[in-house]
């Protein structure tokens, strides 16, 4: 997830989708005859029922998605981003790469790029976690193996300069969500002193461990909320929320598949599944770097690392999320991550002084000599 996400139907930064299909409610006059506007001039060519727009799916931005019917007896999804507040270049630039890869994403079919208004092919309106049976990991892994159908393409397909660098900039971005936001802002913890320096070097020692990974196209978000549901028995799973995507480390998408924001597996079925990509990636020549082609446990160990730069990013979106932008249901989520943090740290010996933080933090030991104080 990335720290401004965009999807349809929603990932772990927005929204399930709506209940019962409602006409659209318009924040103001304007943009609802703007709307009304461009859907009349497209409706003949695209073979629209305008009448029949409803919502379909609403995201943690400004951008909102809906549905409208075509006189075929199909249906087409809207983009609502309003200009001011989304950019949907890059939405355009990476549905294009991704179908140049093989992949089933959205296909744009019409843009009013100054008013925000896209018209897009339409996946269906099942996610591969509404087919998921998470006390049943033997039924769920066909599931599973079709997004590595879609991963591993997309992962190949890669080339530098298409998609902005996952950087140490970036890296380091997402890792101060969780101090600002998740500590200070949500549990009132100051960040100072010997907390801001624990945070410091184990920021460092996640950064030097993961930025140095083979770069490939990353989802960002390549998750089940974000995969959509065949419509024809047999076909490929969708791809969606692939706004943010960037150019990184090879481990951050099955990192994100398999310690998933909505849904926790036990560690035998994640391991499962990362060997097969492994198995999978190595023979498509992905895994060429340090002993990865020979060494599972080492790209393992790798893959941890990633998802824990991720695990603290996304609590402190969830934090955010809550207490910026009014959406108090995502934290109930955050206990998930701090699961998947706390296990992490407690598997590495640099990472210590990390899950001794986030223990204290949490409450499920005594403090002792961080001095925590809330803060006003």
């Amino acid at each position: 997830m990335s720290a401004a996400p965009h999807a349809l139907p929603p990932s772990p930064d927005a929204p399930a989708p709506l209940g019962a299909p409602a006409a659209p409610l318009w924040p103001d006059a304007d943009r609802q005859a703007a709307f009304a506007r461009w859907m009349a001039g497209i409706a003949d060519e695209q073979g629209l029922r305008p009448a029949s727009v409803r919502i379909a799916s609403a995201d943690a931005s400004f951008r909102r998605y809906l549905r409208v019917d075509t006189q075929g007896g199909g249906s087409r999804i809207v983009m609502d981003a309003p200009p001011a507040h989304e950019n949907c270049q890059p939405f355009v630039h990476v549905a294009a790469l991704m179908h140049g890869a093989g992949l089933n994403a959205p296909e744009v079919l019409a843009w009013d790029q100054p008013h925000g208004f896209m018209l897009l092919s339409d996946l269906g309106s099942r996610t591969m976690i509404e087919a998921v049976q998470p006390d049943n990991s033997l039924a769920s892994r066909p599931l599973y193996e079709a997004a590595l159908d879609a991963l591993l393409p997309w992962q190949q397909a890669s080339r530098p300069g298409e998609l902005p660098p996952y950087d140490e900039a970036l890296l380091r971005r997402e890792l101060a969500l969780f101090p600002d936001w998740y500590l200070e802002k949500h549990r009132g913890v100051p960040v100072q002193g010997k907390l801001r320096d624990t945070l410091d070097k184990t920021f460092d020692l996640i950064v030097a461990r993961n930025l140095p990974a083979p770069s490939v196209y990353v989802h960002r978000d390549f998750m089940p909320r974000n995969l959509m549901l065949p419509t024809q028995q047999g076909g490929p799973l969708g791809v969606l929320d692939f706004q943010d995507a960037v150019y990184g480390p090879l481990t951050y998408d099955i990192a994100s598949l398999m310690r998933d924001a909505f849904l926790s597996w036990d560690e035998e079925f994640v391991l499962d599944i990362t060997v097969r990509y492994w198995e999978r990636a190595r023979k498509a020549g992905l895994m060429d770097y340090e002993d990865w082609h020979n060494d599972f446990g080492s790209f393992w160990r790798a893959v941890e690392w990633m998802g824990l730069q991720r695990h603290l990013k996304v609590a402190g979106i969830f934090a955010r999320l809550t207490l910026r932008d009014g959406k108090p249901k995502y934290l109930a989520d955050t206990p998930r991550f701090i699961g998947y943090i706390r296990h992490t740290a407690g598997r590495y010996r640099e990472l210590t002084p990390l899950l001794r933080l986030i223990d204290e933090v949490e409450g499920t030991q005594a403090a002792a000599g961080w001095a925590f104080g809330r803060v006003g």
